[in-house]
C-alpha cells in the first residue's frame, strides 16, 4: 500500500454502455469483445503519478463499475457516497442511453455527498460511426446545459480513456485541496476563539489565600493558534470537514 492517497471513483450509466470495458481498458490495457453484464457493483484498481504545484503524488484509484439495471439501483446508490467523482456513460449508438443521463445525474445529486458532484460526461463507443444515433454537437450542447466536461470515447481504440478520467482526477484534487484550505481556516478559527474563552476563564480566577484578595491565580502559558496542523489522512479522504486529522505542533 505504497500510495499517498486513495482516491475511488464511480462508473455510472444504463447496462451494456460500456462501463466494465471502458474500465478494462483503463487499467489493463484490453477490450473484450464478448459483452460482461457486471451484477451489483466490481471495482478495478490502479496506481498513478500526479503532478500538482510542482510536486508528485502517488494516487491509488479505485474504480467502481456498478450494474445498470433498474433491479440493481437500490444496492449501487449506496456507494454513491462514499465516491469523490463520477464517470457517467452513455452509449452512442443507443438513444435511450443519452436521454437516460438526465435521470443519472439527478441520482448523483440526490445520493451522493456533495450536491454539485464532480462528473465527466462520456459518449462511449465513439468507434462505431456508421451505428451512431447521438449527434456530437446535441451531446455538446446537453454537456453545457450542465456544466460538465463531456469527451466521446471508446475502450477499443482508447479514444479519450485515459484523458477522461485525467480530467475527473484534476477535479477531485482541486475539490480536495481547496476542502483542506477550508477546514484549515475553520480549525484556526476554532482554535483562537477556544484560546480566548480560556484566556477570559483563567483571568476571571482568583487564588485561594482569602476571599476578598484581588491577586491572580497561576496562568499557564498558551499555545499560539497557529500551532494546529492540518492534513489529510493519505489512507482516506472526505470533503467533511471532520475527516481531516488535527496535530498539535510539540
Amino acid at each position: 500500500m505504497d500510495y499517498d492517497y486513495l482516491i475511488k471513483l464511480l462508473c455510472v450509466g444504463d447496462s451494456g454502455v460500456g462501463k466494465t470495458s471502458f474500465l478494462y481498458k483503463y487499467t489493463d490495457g484490453v477490450f473484450h469483445t464478448q459483452f460482461i453484464s457486471t451484477v451489483g457493483i466490481d471495482f478495478r484498481e490502479k496506481t498513478v503519478i500526479y503532478q500538482q504545484n510542482g510536486r508528485q503524488h502517488r494516487i491509488h484509484l479505485q474504480l467502481w463499475d456498478t450494474a445498470g439495471q433498474e433491479r440493481f439501483r437500490s444496492l449501487t446508490t449506496a456507494f454513491y457516497r462514499d465516491a469523490m467523482g463520477f464517470l457517467l456513460l452513455f452509449d452512442l449508438t443507443n438513444e435511450a442511453s443519452f436521454l437516460e443521463v438526465r435521470n443519472w445525474i439527478e441520482q448523483l445529486k440526490t445520493h451522493s455527498l456533495s450536491d454539485e458532484p464532480d462528473i465527466v460526461l462520456c459518449g462511449h463507443k465513439c468507434d462505431l460511426q456508421e451505428k451512431r444515433l447521438v449527434n456530437q454537437n446535441r451531446a455538446r450542447e446537453f454537456a453545457k446545459n450542465y456544466n460538465l466536461p463531456y469527451l466521446e470515447t471508446s475502450a477499443k481504440t482508447g479514444q479519450n480513456i485515459d484523458r477522461a478520467i485525467d480530467i475527473l482526477l484534476d477535479r477531485v484534487m482541486y475539490r480536495m485541496e481547496h476542502s483542506v484550505e477550508y477546514a484549515m481556516l475553520c480549525a484556526s478559527g476554532r482554535r483562537r476563539q477556544s484560546l480566548q474563552k480560556l484566556q477570559a476563564k483563567q483571568d476571571r480566577k482568583f487564588c485561594s489565600c482569602c476571599a476578598d484578595c484581588k491577586c491572580r491565580g497561576p496562568k499557564y502559558p498558551l499555545s499560539s493558534p497557529n500551532s494546529i496542523v492540518i492534513w489529510p489522512s493519505p489512507r482516506s479522504f472526505s470533503y467533511r470537514a471532520d475527516a481531516w486529522r488535527l496535530r498539535r505542533d510539540s
